[in-house]
């Protein structure tokens, strides 16, 4: 029996979750959790065989705790469900450790299929990520950051240059939550963990100085 342990903040996302792995014969949801905190302390607690996570949960930033969890728990295998596209997230999730990146929008047979494969040992991808990662062996990529808006971009540089939430919300006058949600969307977007990478990805390619 495949035991999953479901991440989400959503509660209806997991009950479809439950709904559709609940038609499975070989699989269970042994827990659900709805937060990061709340994540990491079932983890602790018991073992799984595939985690499905959230990138959107309320704490720690998705690629953050999901750069964690395969520190701390190194043969788990974790598959994204999100409600952000294939491109550009997906090949940055799956860099960052995990076995397979799934939209919530995806047929419920796939998340069965994906299920099966990560807790295999292989990772899921779709026809339109596969795509995604020849043209990246092609040399066709573009730098993410290319793909960001112009507040995103603004936010990004204000951040790389040392200023904190609070001094980007004063001279861009947003609020600081709509700043942290900036920031969050970024790392996510850039396939970051925190400031301090941030700030390296902002000097090597030369959008500060």
């Amino acid at each position: 029996m495949i035991r999953i342990l479901i991440a989400d903040d959503h509660s209806l996302v997991r009950r479809g979750l439950m709904q559709v792995v609940s038609d499975e014969v070989d699989m269970t949801v042994a827990a659900e959790v709805a937060s990061a905190d709340e994540l990491m302390a079932r983890l602790e607690a018991a073992d799984f065989d595939v985690l499905v996570l959230d990138l959107n949960m309320p704490g720690k930033g998705g690629l953050e705790v999901l750069k964690e969890i395969r520190a701390r728990f190194p043969k788990l295998p974790i598959l994204v469900l999100s409600m952000q596209p294939e491109d550009p997230y997906a090949i940055r999730v799956l860099k960052a450790g995990a076995a397979g990146y799934l939209t919530k929008e995806s047929a419920p047979e796939l998340l069965v299929t994906a299920l099966r494969k990560v807790y295999a040992g292989g990772k899921y991808v779709s026809a339109a990520v596969a795509e995604l990662l020849a043209d990246q062996l092609d040399g066709d990529a573009k730098p993410a950051h290319l793909a960001l808006s112009k507040r995103e971009h603004r936010v990004l540089c204000e951040l790389a240059r040392g200023r904190t939430v609070s001094e980007v919300a004063l001279e861009l006058s947003l609020s600081v939550k709509t700043i942290s949600t900036y920031r969050t969307r970024l790392l996510e977007k850039l396939g970051l963990a925190n400031n301090a990478e941030l700030m390296r990805y902002a000097l090597r390619n030369q959008l500060v100085e």
